[in-house]
């Protein structure tokens, strides 16, 4: 019994250190969100195909979220907020490398990849994706206080419907897109308002997309990798 419980303490120990020295790869000020927000369903789509390229982007190495502490520890608040109206957060985008953002860009120049045009851009000529804003050189997810995220139900973790899908390039992904039934506009709002109540800025042309306001690297574009 005591060999048991040497062992187990040991073993607890070794997993630990592992811990420490995988927290010690982020640059200071960064966190795992899953250490902070155990419960949070992460579904990173750059480490999928199932994203508007069709393929894993460079950088995502991993299903883990990285994010500035600061955005964590306010995230946290956003889902026990949501948990006590029986919903969550499904985030689908924090930290992104700017290798990442190169990808899309050379993506993006390459006119003859349209292969998920249908989902993802169906009214949008690809040519125009830079000068609509769509994609750019500079993210400010590499800043690590941006992302991307959805409220999904408690009790079938499914997302609710916000009246487009993720990552759609289209008017339809407006914030104030005219177009939508009521269900779809409360859930929106619903979204606002309770990121803006803790310091979440939107993007208007994406209701996904959400900033920290007083970002602590507001002009630091980062390049570490997702693993």
């Amino acid at each position: 019994m005591k060999i048991h419980k040497i062992l187990l303490l040991v073993s607890v120990i070794i997993t630990f250190v592992f811990s420490l020295q995988e927290q010690k790869r982020l640059p200071e000020g960064f966190v795992y969100v899953k250490d902070i927000i155990p419960d949070l369903n992460v579904q990173l789509r750059y480490f999928s195909t199932h994203n508007f390229v069709g393929d894993t982007i460079t950088g995502y190495k991993a299903n883990r979220l990285i994010l500035t502490k600061q955005s964590a520890e306010a995230l946290k608040k956003v889902q026990n907020d949501l948990q006590d109206q029986n919903l969550c957060l499904m985030v689908y985008d924090g930290y992104r490398p700017q290798q990442a953002v190169n990808h899309f860009s050379r993506w993006a120049n390459d006119l003859n990849d349209t292969l998920l045009k249908r989902e993802f851009y169906p009214k949008v000529n690809k040519r125009h994706l830079f000068r609509d804003g769509y994609i750019a050189s500079r993210s400010g997810h590499s800043r690590g206080s941006t992302l991307d995220l959805t409220i999904i139900d408690g009790n079938t973790n499914e997302p609710i419907d916000m009246g487009s899908p993720y990552d759609f390039f289209g008017k339809e992904s407006w914030v104030d897109y005219p177009d939508l039934t009521k269900i779809q506009l409360a859930n929106r709002q619903l979204l606002q308002n309770i990121m803006l109540k803790y310091n979440f800025i939107n993007y208007p042309k994406e209701w996904w997309h959400f900033t920290l306001r007083w970002e602590p690297f507001p002009e630091t574009f980062f390049d570490f990798e997702v693993e």
